[in-house]
């Protein structure tokens, strides 16, 4: 009987690269990790992977081997879980990756009110640019915005938000036109981008005349993978930037950024938990989701209520999606 545990090992060296870095993920000896590699190929009687002093390399073999352990382990993990909580509440450990921004606005003050409510459950909470791997980080959920193409996760939107090009005044007053009053004019502007995005950058995008599609003309000037730096950056006076509304709203109202062309509708962008995609989802995870999409909402019906009633036409609530296959593209 090969044991789970040299599948997580398995799983990890692919993931990591080597020996040395899946020892160090797993907090084991290289020696130990090396030792079930041996037996893991050893039981199976095949080579699971090709060695040189540099580097390893999956065989084919190897490869598919992979892709079912993921499977397998993700849904072992999952029914262990969920057949340990029981009736019992939420217990164990429940691990999650956001973005730094929208982690600190909506996530952590979420996950305050979630421990509250489950005062078993052990809450390890991460904040980075980079998109951690859910399988070899041992996350449970990751929270992304975007949209995914990976169809070994799945995801469930959490809410809707929109994009704005702004702007600093003072940048606005270095142009030699000024003023960004066209399509044409924002498509040749000076652009600040987010390096996940391609660049030049280009969109489809509705116009008050119908769609269009904004093409950048130029490579941007300053790229980084923070929606906090390209922030920075615009209220620094560097360029255009294409930022959630929620990011900047406060900067606009306080005229520190302008927001560009209002009239010009990027895409509608998304907010999703995404999790491996395992047969047993495990409760601690479902209720998670379920808690901070009601979060959202409730934040949402929170803000309308604090606005005058001749102001409500301004304001629209949106219904999450339910929990479903992915699809997208996290970005």
């Amino acid at each position: 009987m090969i044991s789970l545990d040299r599948l997580g090992i398995f799983i990890a060296i692919v993931d990591t690269g080597s020996l040395t870095a899946a020892a160090a993920v797993l907090g084991q000896s290289k020696a130990v990790v090396s030792f079930n590699l041996k037996q893991l190929e050893a039981e199976l009687g095949v080579s699971l992977l090709t060695r040189s002093t540099r580097s390893l390399a999956l065989t084919d073999v190897g490869r598919r081997f992979y892709e079912d352990c993921q499977r397998v382990l993700g849904e072992a993990h999952g029914a262990i879980e969920t057949a340990r909580q029981g009736h019992q509440g939420l217990r164990g450990t429940l691990r999650i990756t956001t973005t730094v921004e929208y982690g600190s606005r909506t996530v952590v003050p979420a996950l305050i009110a979630f421990a509250a409510a489950n005062p078993q459950l052990q809450i390890q909470h991460s904040s980075s640019s980079s998109h951690e791997d859910l399988i070899s980080g041992r996350y449970d959920v990751a929270i992304r915005m975007g949209s995914l193409n990976d169809s070994s996760y799945r995801a469930s939107l959490v809410e809707h938000y929109a994009i704005w090009p702004v702007a600093s005044p003072a940048f606005l007053a270095s142009r030699p036109g000024r003023d960004i009053a066209t399509l044409d004019e924002l498509q040749q502007a000076r652009w600040l981008a987010h390096s996940r995005l391609p660049s030049p950058l280009r969109w489809d995008v509705q116009t008050p005349t119908g769609p269009a599609v904004f093409a950048a003309q130029e490579e941007a000037v300053m790229q980084s993978d923070s929606a906090s730096a390209l922030l920075g950056f615009a209220l620094g006076g560097c360029g255009v930037a294409l930022l959630p509304d929620w990011q900047v709203a406060g900067e606009v109202r306080a005229g520190r950024l302008r927001r560009l062309l209002p009239e010009v509708v990027f895409p509608q962008q998304g907010v999703y938990a995404v999790y491996p995609n395992t047969q047993h989802i495990p409760e601690k995870v479902r209720a998670f989701i379920d808690f901070l999409r009601a979060f959202v909402v409730n934040r949402q019906a929170r803000a309308v209520d604090a606005v005058p009633a001749s102001c409500h036409h301004r304001l629209t609530l949106t219904t999450p999606a339910i929990h479903r296959p992915c699809a997208h593209r996290i970005t």
